[in-house]
Order: C-alpha cells, then structure tokens, then sequence
C-alpha cells in the first residue's frame, strides 16, 4: 500500500523530471530552428550578433557576438528551469534584465571609454604639437605621437594610421577617427588640426591653445559633476521611491492596488501618475545635465 509520505518525493521527482525535459526541449527546438540558414529564427540570430559585433568593434573588443548570445540563452534557460521548479518572484524582471544586459554593458563600456579618452585628450594634442616643432609632417608627428600616449587614444591614432597607409587621407582618417568615438572635445581638437592645417600658420601653436583649453573644459565639467553630484542622488531616488513604495505597500496589504488594474479609473489613475513620474525624471535630468 502506497502511503502519502510515499507519494510527496515522487511528485517533487516528477515536477523537477518535467522541468528539466521542457528546457531541453525548448534548447533543441531553438537549436534546430538556428541550424537551418533559411529560417527567420537564424536570420533574426544573424542579425542580432552582427549588431553586437558592430557595437563591440569601435571600441577594440573583438568578442564574437554569437557568445554573448550564447550566455544570454543560457541564462534564459536557467532562470525558465528555476521559475518551473520553485517560485521566483519578480520572475518577468529577470527576463528584462537578460535581454538588457549586453546592450547596457556595451553603452556603459563606451561611456568608460570615452571618458578617457577625454582624459587623454589634451596630452595627446600637446604631444602632437611638440612633435610638429621637429617634424613638418603631421603623418610623421602622429607616427611619433602614437609611441608615447597610452590606450585607448593609441587605438584611435593606431587605427588612423593604418587608414592612411592604405590609401585614406589625413582628412578622412581623422574624421573616421571623430565618428568611432562620438566625442565632442574629440571633434574639437580634431577640428583645429583640420582646419590649422588647411588655413595655415602656426600649427603648434594652435594646438599648444587647444590643448590648455581642452583642460580648462575637463576642469570645469569636474566642478560641474561635484557640484551636481546631490542633485543626481536626488534623481535616483526620486526614480526608485515609487517603485520602493509599490512593493512594499503591495507586500504588506497583498490586494490593495487591485482597484487601479481591474476598473477604468483606475487604469487612468495609473497612467496619470506613470506619466508624471516620468516627466519629472525627464525635467530633472534636463535640470542637471549642465552644458560648457
């Protein structure tokens, strides 16, 4: 006779048993679907590893999109497995979170980047100009530059080079150079090489200027970011508060904004304070974003 206590291990057995099959399952229909070239499946996998590939490139990160698509699966599958096995709360954020990773890593890394190339920016026009008092060449100062300035502006200058042994002019390598980096202090002192060596005159000279006023900006935008950093505190927590107080009010009185998702009004109600949320974090940000 089969007691209840019996039963209880069978069935946790056969519910961990069904979850594993229905992530495998799904794991190989995705596989199949991927393996046949003609498919919308791969022609969407395509197209969405090139773009990772894409964004990766200008900034010297040579990682074959298809991994990253790879980890993001995985982790798909994993949190399906754990939301089929046990209750996961807030299951739907994790989803979000997977699908948002790659793309927030890639803006997060450029912005990194940028930002020090900024930092390098004003040595590296320096640099220039003192390898133009020796050298009338600026193919041969930017051959003499990209020995002493460190990643990743050398990059940058490295890859400009390149562009110029293999037939692109001075012009065109700079102004690729301005488009990988998407920089405006960039734009600007590769704007006075441009233009100091189409007018004429002193070139050092100018970029001697340049670069002092290349650091004044980097100083003034780092007492702008002291003296803004409360405010930005300020914005995130006017961000986070309302989500903060949803959970908790939602945790402690299980039911209590059923009135605002099942009547009319109260999808109005929602939809009137979304919308003001979200033009104060839009006033707010505008507010603080300082520009020199």
């Amino acid at each position: 006779m089969t007691h209840v206590s019996d039963v209880a291990p069978l069935t946790e057995i056969y519910k961990y048993a069904g979850s594993i099959l229905v992530v495998l399952s799904a794991f190989v229909g995705t596989w199949v679907s991927l393996a046949d070239q003609s498919s919308f499946p791969y022609r969407m996998w395509a197209r969405y590893t090139g773009w990772l590939e894409r964004k990766l490139r200008p900034m010297f990160i040579f990682v074959p999109g298809r991994h990253i698509a790879y980890g993001q699966v995985g982790a798909l599958a994993v949190l399906l497995l754990l939301v089929m096995s046990i209750e996961v709360p807030y299951w739907w954020l994790g989803v979000v979170a997977i699908f948002a990773a790659p793309a927030v890593w890639i803006e997060r890394n450029r912005r990194e980047r940028v930002i020090l190339i900024e930092e390098q920016l004003d040595n590296f026009v320096l640099a220039l100009a003192n390898a133009l008092k020796s050298t009338p060449s600026i193919g041969a100062a930017f051959n003499t530059v990209v020995t002493v300035i460190q990643d990743p502006i050398r990059q940058e200058v490295d890859l400009a080079i390149k562009e110029m042994k293999v037939g692109s002019t001075l012009d065109q390598s700079l102004l690729h150079m301005a488009a990988r980096v998407g920089s405006r202090p960039l734009d600007s002192a590769l704007s006075a090489i441009l233009i100091g060596r189409q007018v004429g005159g002193n070139l050092p000279r100018v970029l001697e200027t340049t670069a002092l006023t290349l650091r004044e900006m980097r100083r003034l935008e780092g007492v702008i970011r002291t003296k803004t950093a409360e405010g930005k505190m300020q914005l995130w927590v006017i961000a986070a508060l309302p989500l903060a107080l949803l959970i908790g009010l939602n945790q402690l009185w299980p039911g209590y904004f059923t009135p605002l998702q099942t009547t009319f009004v109260g999808y109005i109600i929602t939809f009137m304070c979304a919308s003001c949320w979200v033009s104060a974090l839009v006033v707010a940000r505008k507010v603080l974003a300082v520009d020199i």
